[in-house]
């Protein structure tokens, strides 16, 4: 649900090779969300193959990842669950936020204002049912382990760390290190 903590963490760079023969356990939904946000093109529309179809995901998923993998690094991809009750009120106020955008990116486009049209349209995001199925399967076909935790999924990231079975979580979620 979001805490600020980033302040508080230090902040130290390491590279690829100290990561190398390393599982690392991601944050599925926080990392599709980042490639459905970030991936557009100039006036915000999302890349889309012939057909319109949404691919910022799978593209993301797939040029990030294999380039990661080249580097020696593994990873398990956790999926978000059931959300929990303490969530629905959160999640009320993102929708109006998403809905909020969406007006603005609609004034922004009537205007023809391609930098304010791609400021809003990155903040009316949603990740769909059938991206999620999507990026399983792609991931699957990668070779890469899919996790689907039983509610979030940065929490069951962080237990897979804490356990041993991955080296870290990756998540740009500062609950996981609640978790």
């Amino acid at each position: 649900m979001g805490v600020q903590l980033g302040e508080l963490v230090p902040k130290r760079e390491i590279d690829f090779q100290q990561l190398r023969g390393k599982i690392i356990a991601v944050d599925a939904y926080n990392i599709l969300y980042q490639f459905i946000t970030t991936i557009r093109q100039v006036d915000g529309t999302p890349l889309m193959d012939s057909n319109g179809k949404i691919t910022s995901h799978l593209s993301g998923l797939f040029y990030r990842f294999n380039n990661l993998l080249t580097r020696g690094i593994n990873f398990v991809f956790v999926f978000d669950g059931e959300v929990p009750k303490l969530k629905y009120g959160e999640m009320a106020e993102r929708e109006k936020r998403k809905k909020e955008a969406e007006k603005k990116y609609e004034e922004a486009k009537r205007k023809k204002k391609v930098e304010e049209m791609q400021k809003y349209a990155k903040r009316t995001s949603r990740l769909s049912d059938v991206m999620i199925l999507e990026s399983k399967e792609l991931i699957e076909a990668m070779g890469l382990c899919v996790v689907q935790a039983p509610s979030e999924g940065e929490a069951q990231a962080a237990y897979i760390a804490k356990k041993g079975d991955a080296y870290a979580s990756a998540s740009q979620d500062f609950d996981s290190l609640l978790f």
